[in-house]
């Protein structure tokens, strides 16, 4: 039996704690760690970051044990996986085959991923990719492919992407059901 007493440190850096468990992020917020998607998470360890807060020194140990109750909770992945980690809509995929074919990449296929960041906590982003890395799942659509990591499936369980056109401006929309909270530009979530 795998012993979940430990897991997390306050050690470890924030975003090495968010990447493994992405939930961790609301347990931080409840103890004044609002920055869960600053890019000093991820160099900046979890002790560092609540005494860069000013917040007392005992509510470290008291962070740490949250978590790692949260953790036995919830387990170590919070996002029940369905069959394909996201779905495009037809106008989706048409956009994307029409960039593909105007950036004359039509034998490259799509990263679409989660990287900390943005003003709540995470970022989507996309970029044209040769071929898949060793931990990604490929997804067909169309003959668009889509390659998504393996950290990214967890945030990312039954999202629906669309590319929407409208009289403010036209792009990519993101219908992310595991998101908590998302920022108004729509590229950013908690």
């Amino acid at each position: 039996m795998e012993q979940t007493s430990q897991l997390v440190t306050k050690e470890m850096t924030m975003g090495e704690i968010i990447e493994k468990y992405p939930y961790a992020a609301d347990v931080m917020a409840s103890y004044g760690l609002h920055c869960t998607g600053c890019h000093v998470n991820l160099f900046e360890s979890l002790e560092n970051g609540i005494r860069g807060h000013g917040l007392p020194e005992e509510q470290i140990a008291a962070l740490v044990n949250a978590i790692n109750e949260a953790i036995r909770k919830n387990g170590s992945l919070p996002v029940a996986q369905e069959e394909k980690p996201l779905s495009l809509t037809t106008a989706a995929v048409n956009k994307l085959r029409s960039v593909l074919e105007q950036q004359n990449r039509k034998d490259y296929g799509i990263r679409i991923q989660v990287i900390p960041g943005g003003c709540s906590g995470y970022m989507y982003s996309m970029d044209f990719e040769k071929k898949p890395a060793n931990d990604d799942d490929t997804l067909d659509f169309s003959g668009v492919k889509i390659f998504v990591d393996k950290n990214s499936q967890k945030l990312l369980g039954g999202m629906k992407v669309d590319y929407v056109e409208t009289l403010q401006g036209a792009g990519f929309k993101f219908d992310n059901p595991n998101a908590k909270a998302s920022c108004g530009c729509g590229k950013s979530f908690h």
